[in-house]
């Protein structure tokens, strides 16, 4: 087997487990907050033994400013799955879903808003597009707008959590020598002080099997996944990694459907096709150097085998 096609089946399999983590989260029956709160309790102890086991505490690289931007993406990552999870309820696991996966727009658009990063027409363009088919898929009609607006908000809360992730990618990028296993880690443990005043200890009592979900959601989807994801990333081009990103929607669009009779309308399914295309266009789209951007390739190359894909790693992860 190939180093290409070993890294393929990886990435397949961290997509199709990340679609399934709706229906997880869903099962749980937990809060949001609650489920998020186990969720990086759980993959800590996971990525912490698997770091360990490895070795990759010494000598791991981290400075006190590297440190900082890692707590600063945890923080973004931790509200970022809250909200996500949220949206769950209000909308289904499919609209969520496709609805988050506008992430790498607003990569594009921070970075030029944040960074000065250059904005080309072509790329802003395909941005448009993107939100075109975005008010397709989220299916929101004036009838929401009353009834609570429940709906809308689980829209609303899909894209904040977009946001979120794309803030914790921008920061995520600026972190070179240290391996992508112990970012996460140091992005997980943030969420444990952060979440434990929220979390409500009481409803979890005599959750019974209900356990083994937010287990699963830590070991496997948070644990597992990123290991199998990592180790993909450093063996396939970007482009490969760009069209299978997308199993994950896919799969969890089927989960929803076969475990809970969602299913998104034909209106909602012409905009999909808009987001998919529009996010391979602006993810593969050769990048434009700018005085303040330039430097950052060769501090990369100079990097570790350790160092990180954030751009890649936003329009994957959940």
């Amino acid at each position: 087997m190939t180093p290409e096609t070993k890294g393929t089946a990886q990435l397949t399999t961290a997509m199709v487990l990340s679609g399934t983590l709706g229906v997880f989260v869903v099962e749980s029956g937990a809060s949001p907050f609650d489920v998020v709160f186990f969720r990086v309790l759980f993959g800590a102890l996971a990525l912490g033994a698997y770091v360990t086991a490895r070795g990759w505490l010494r000598g791991h690289g981290f400075t006190r400013r590297t440190l900082a931007l890692a707590v600063l993406g945890g923080v973004f990552i931790v509200f970022n799955w809250v909200l996500l999870f949220q949206a769950y309820r209000n909308t289904s696991i499919s609209v969520a879903t496709v609805v988050y996966h506008t992430q790498p727009f607003y990569v594009v658009l921070l970075g030029a808003l944040l960074f000065r990063e250059r904005l080309t027409a072509a790329r802003l363009g395909w941005v448009a597009v993107a939100f075109a088919g975005l008010v397709l898929v989220s299916g929101v009609t004036p009838s929401d707008f009353g009834n609570g607006g429940s709906y809308l908000v689980g829209v609303g809360q899909a894209l904040l959590a977009a946001l979120l992730y794309g803030l914790s990618t921008l920061v995520t990028k600026h972190i070179t020598g240290v391996r992508p296993h112990l970012i996460a880690l140091v992005q997980v443990l943030v969420g444990i002080p952060l979440l434990l005043p929220f979390a409500d200890f009481g409803a979890m009592r005599g959750q019974g099997a209900d356990w083994g979900w937010l287990v699963g959601l830590g070991v496997i989807h948070t644990g597992l996944m990123y290991v199998l994801m990592y180790a993909a990333y450093a063996q396939l081009p970007t482009s490969k990694i760009a069209v299978l990103a997308f199993v994950y929607p896919a799969v969890a669009m089927v989960m929803d459907w076969a475990v809970y009779g969602h299913h998104i309308g034909l209106v909602q399914a012409l905009g999909v096709p808009l987001i998919v295309t529009a996010s391979l266009k602006v993810t593969l789209a050769r990048p434009v150097p700018t005085p303040a951007s330039a430097p950052a390739p060769r501090t990369a190359a100079r990097a570790p085998e350790a160092a990180s894909r954030p751009a890649t790693r936003a329009a994957c992860e959940a």
